[in-house]
């Protein structure tokens, strides 16, 4: 029979809140942002269908069931700290948990990250990927680079970069459709929908006057549609910093001299007001590497 039991990183969040008597505090401790520990004691009222504290002003107290669960949880952390792990080399190691959308992970993040570790060798980063406007809360990371529209109410947010948008194609997939010398030829076209990079926006600077594409396929991953479009799937709209060693290597080309100048998406990083200082040097050198002077 199998026995589901609480996740012990919301017991360990439960009994540092508890002991402190502050979610903040807590958070420090662990190293976690305030509102990752409250999804944690929140995940662990849901597992046990009780409250374990109650609210006054800035102070959390705990309930009548809350002390007498403590003890439990307690002697439990305990004796799994006490257990000897010969094999285990004790470290401090200070990590940061960064959350990034796939394609800005793949194409510029991981070729600007050795810098950072080369000045911070103490900082350890544990890299965490997520779906563009689909998962919209910091959850247990510290720092997100967000894709969208740069609407995050009760976050700091600071816009990375704008880049143009433009159309590119596979030469296989060209080979096969009638000759594109204007913007107008796509009509005779598969046009690779995502809502990441609409189309109508590209079809304004076109100088045309058609509606979003409703039909064909659609990828909400920047980089799988790059894939799709290298392997001659249709026409798709892309970015340098993801396009380049692709059309470097001829594997698409780049159609037109048509770019949207403002997307209607852009790279932001995102994180809490309240911040632990390896978090604030992390976040300063994003800004240098991509050249922010301001916000």
């Amino acid at each position: 029979m199998s026995i589901r039991l609480p996740p012990v990183h919301a017991l360990s969040a439960f009994e540092a809140a508890a002991r402190l008597g502050s979610f903040a505090l807590a958070a420090d401790e662990l190293c976690i942002t305030p509102s990752a520990l409250s999804h944690r004691i929140r995940l662990l009222e849901e597992h046990l269908c009780e409250r374990l504290f109650t609210r006054e002003g800035r102070a959390v107290n705990l309930t009548e069931f809350g002390r007498r669960y403590l003890d439990v949880v307690r002697n439990v952390l305990r004796s799994l700290a006490d257990f000897p792990l010969p094999n285990k080399v004790n470290s401090q190691q200070i990590r940061i948990k960064i959350t990034l959308p796939p394609t800005f992970a793949r194409y510029i993040f991981l070729p600007r990250l050795e810098q950072f570790k080369r000045s911070h060798p103490d900082i350890e980063i544990e890299i965490f990927l997520f779906v563009p406007l689909y998962d919209l809360s910091l959850s247990e990371s510290d720092v997100e680079v967000r894709f969208g529209a740069g609407n995050y109410p009760n976050l700091i947010t600071h816009k990375l970069f704008v880049e143009p948008a433009f159309a590119v194609a596979s030469p296989s997939y060209l080979k096969t459709i009638a000759p594109l010398q204007t913007p107008a030829d796509l009509k005779s076209a598969y046009l690779l929908r995502s809502a990441l990079e609409p189309w109508q926006p590209w079809f304004e600077a076109a100088g045309l006057n058609w509606s979003e594409p409703n039909l064909g396929l659609r990828i909400d991953d920047l980089g799988l549609l790059l894939e799709a479009v290298k392997h001659g799937h249709g026409v798709g709209l892309s970015r340098t910093h993801f396009a380049q060693e692709m059309i470097a290597r001829g594997e698409i080309v780049r159609l037109f001299d048509v770019e949207v100048a403002s997307p209607p998406h852009a790279y932001y990083l995102v994180h809490e007001p309240n911040i632990r200082s390896e978090v604030a040097t992390f976040i300063d050198w994003m800004k240098i590497s991509f050249n922010l002077n301001n916000d």
